[in-house]
């Protein structure tokens, strides 16, 4: 599924909070690698969407596009 710029936003921002809030990351990430992103949790979540690991969905209206 190809998602819109604002539902990508959408995705790395949630999941960016959950990693703040102590969620543990579905990507095996070394501390050095942690260290060069500064421990951001926007960046982390950026990895995780590029690697399609996000265990967040999004559902369409399909009622909206008419």
């Amino acid at each position: 599924m190809k998602y819109t710029r604002f539902e990508k936003a959408r995705l790395i921002g949630a999941r960016a909070l959950q990693i703040a809030q102590g969620a543990p990351f579905m990507i095996d990430l070394k501390e050095k690698d942690l260290e060069a992103i500064k421990f951001n949790p926007i960046e982390i979540a950026k990895m995780e969407y590029e690697k399609g690991v996000i265990p967040i969905e999004i559902k369409r209206d399909i009622r909206a596009k008419q």
